[in-house]
């Protein structure tokens, strides 16, 4: 009983308030934790958002910066590579390769007929050495016996299944 009191107190006292809250597990961690900040504007990759908040890039290279100097002139004097860098400094991913599937449906297929076999082996292991024999009372003579007692019985004979039975003719309808 004291030590069910002096549990109590403890905890009101406030140390179940430092291990609950999510500060003190925070900086128990020695990593640091990523925190977006939703007020600034973000760069996604999502085929319903086509055009992003900002360019992929931020922070260009002095080549990078040589190369959006000449994106202001004509684009016919562009090659194809430079403006393939020059749509890779806008989008991280085209259409196509955000369109395109992943190999993820194999790995969840895999996970879910790894656990349907140890279900089934746990299923089978429980049949062998678990479960008894099946009572005598499920074999097709007991099950006989027992309707024939109920018929001659007549139970339940306004719905029930002697409903069917023809007592004169000693059978069924």
């Amino acid at each position: 009983m004291l030590s069910t009191r002096a549990l109590v107190r403890g905890l009101q006292a406030g140390l179940w308030r430092r291990v609950s809250t999510s500060t003190s597990a925070l900086a128990a961690h020695s990593h640091d934790v990523h925190v977006i900040d939703c007020s600034v504007p973000q760069y996604n990759n999502h085929l319903d958002t086509p055009l992003p908040d900002i360019t992929f890039v931020s922070k260009l290279t002095p080549e990078q910066k040589k190369l959006k100097e000449k994106e202001k002139d004509a684009w016919t004097k562009l090659t194809k590579e430079e403006k393939l860098e020059l749509y890779r400094l806008s989008f991280e991913l085209s259409y196509a390769e955000m369109r395109k599937g992943s190999d993820e449906w194999k790995t969840v297929l895999g996970g879910v007929f790894f656990f349907l076999g140890f279900t089934g082996l746990l299923v089978w292991w429980q049949r062998i050495y678990v479960y008894s024999d099946v009572p005598h009372t499920l074999s097709p003579e007991w099950i006989e016996k027992q309707t024939q007692r109920m018929i001659d019985m007549r139970v339940n004979p306004v719905h029930g299944f002697t409903v069917n039975w023809d007592y004169e003719k000693k059978q069924w309808k």
